[in-house]
């Protein structure tokens, strides 16, 4: 068999030499330690799957239990090590191959990559290779009953001598039943692998789209951690997970860009006489007597030359608030089959990121008509639940449309911040595809409102062209208003993560 050189063979101990003292003979090939030990035999206690997946093969194939310890260190360990094969029982060499095998391809490493240190997802893995690893051992059948000859010669063996000649011969038709099924057993262990490295990246996509971290979701009990992932693969908006992450990702990204010090972002260089934005190689002229009279002439004439930056306000203090429009329009698709709703859900959690972010306060309102309303809080103090974000995620109210309610909830929201904290100058963003009128007396209050306590409103017109936008009492509520037309593009709304 060759091997890429970009993938070599995973790490094994070195064969002790016949005449060697006689080492222990293990029925585990993956080296560990009773920690990772431990480990195992805890994950497979919580997990009714793995301990029923260990009964059906074990009734079918001797040391199939060793088989899964081996899969699951081999996932969980940070450096997995293989043992010598001289080292290993003779009835668990089958094992070692298989495990060799599955440890072989490019896609175990990137298994691994979720796997390593995390309990849950190496279990999982566990699972998510049972079809193929019924299918290996299937191929194995023969060589392990050669295997099982080599352990019985060696204990029914009355000398030393004898035992290491039934020992070496049974081993011998061991390999060769092995090499014969080789090219089976490595098959289905590539794809065992490819398997699960699919399924745990699947996974781990929903938790990063979902969650609010993967430390939070990792200190879950193993049966509620599953049961969690079962429901986010379930979701009514599992589908659009790769939206969702795309989204958060483009404003971790923005709020990346952001320059500290600045008043906006960095377009260019200009000239005056901003000391906090002067360009370097201004300061250096005052290292040398000569030009510091060049420089004080040039500083007092507005002359210097300073970073320029796009104008920003600056941004908010008290809580984000997300008013998400959950009418049945929003149900409606656009291009890329992506529903306007979808959209606004994955900009709100990523606005929720944002808050997190600034250790602000975030609100989600989720409205229609006006009798239709639902609050989701998270305090910046407190960890936000993967279950509370996703039913804020999957609620969706239908009916019409009303601005008034949502928008006087949230003013009323920062009242109570103001009031109670003190803090000022939040942000309003309102996502809808959906115009309405409202009342002149409501205006009034709301204007007034938004004067005293300094909260900005910002909008997103889901699936509405531009020019109707811009005509929209939406355009008036808001302070910047942006029309996004294609739903599978996250970036219509980056200018949000500048601002906020």
């Amino acid at each position: 068999m060759t091997r890429d050189a970009s993938h070599p063979a995973p790490p094994q101990e070195t064969d002790a030499p016949p005449s060697a003292i006689p080492v222990q003979r293990h029925t585990t090939t993956v080296a560990a330690d009773r920690f990772d030990l431990a480990t195992w035999h805890d994950t497979r206690a919580q997990s009714t799957a793995l301990r029923d997946l260990a009964a059906e093969l074990s009734a079918r194939h001797e040391g199939a239990t060793d088989l899964l310890t081996d899969v699951f260190l081999a996932a969980y360990q940070a450096r997995p090590r293989l043992r010598a094969p001289a080292t290993v029982d003779p009835s668990r060499l089958v094992n070692h191959h298989i495990v060799n095998s599955l440890m072989e391809p490019p896609e175990f490493t990137e298994l691994r990559r979720t796997t390593a240190g995390d309990a849950y997802a190496a279990a999982m893995a566990v699972l998510a290779m049972s079809t193929m690893l019924r299918r290996i051992l299937d191929h194995a059948d023969e060589a392990q009953g050669e295997a099982e000859q080599a352990r019985r010669a060696q204990l029914q063996a009355e000398t030393a001598e004898t035992a290491r000649t039934a020992t070496l011969q049974a081993r011998n038709r061991a390999t060769e039943a092995l090499t014969a099924a080789a090219p089976g057993m490595r098959a289905a262990a590539h794809a065992a692998a490819a398997q699960a490295a699919t399924a745990a990246r699947r996974e781990a996509e929903l938790l990063r789209a979902w969650g609010d971290g993967s430390a939070q979701t990792e200190r879950l009990p193993f049966a509620e951690r599953l049961r969690l992932a079962e429901r986010l693969a379930t979701s009514r908006l599992a589908q659009w997970a790769d939206l969702i992450g795309r989204f958060r990702q483009m404003a971790s990204g923005e709020r990346a860009r952001k320059v500290e010090h600045t008043s906006g972002e960095l377009v260019g260089v200009t000239l005056g006489d901003d000391l906090s934005r002067i360009v370097p190689s201004e300061l250096a002229h005052l290292g040398l007597p000569a030009l510091r009279a060049v420089f004080a002439a040039r500083f007092a004439a507005g002359e210097l030359m300073l970073y320029e930056s796009r104008g920003e306000q600056s941004p908010g203090r008290g809580a984000i608030i997300a008013c998400v429009d959950t009418s049945h329009s929003m149900y409606e698709e656009g291009p890329g089959g992506v529903t306007r709703e979808a959209w606004a859900k994955a900009c709100a959690l990523a606005l929720l990121d944002q808050a997190r972010q600034a250790r602000r306060d975030f609100v989600g309102i989720l409205f229609s008509a006006a009798d239709k309303l639902q609050v989701f809080r998270f305090p910046a103090d407190q960890l936000a639940p993967v279950e509370r974000v996703l039913e804020f995620a999957e609620t969706f109210l239908g009916g019409g449309t009303d601005y008034q309610r949502p928008l006087g909830a949230a003013a009323e929201l920062l009242q109570q911040e103001f009031d109670d904290a003190a803090r000022s100058r939040g942000d309003i963003v309102m996502i809808t595809d959906d115009d309405c009128d409202v009342t002149e007396a409501w205006m009034r209050q709301w204007k007034e409102t938004k004067r005293r306590l300094g909260f900005r409103v910002f909008g997103a017109a889901v699936g509405v062209p531009p020019a109707t936008a811009a005509e929209s009492v939406l355009d008036v509520l808001c302070d910047n208003l942006r029309s996004i037309e294609d739903l599978t593009d996250v970036h219509a709304a980056a200018d949000l993560f500048h601002v906020i």
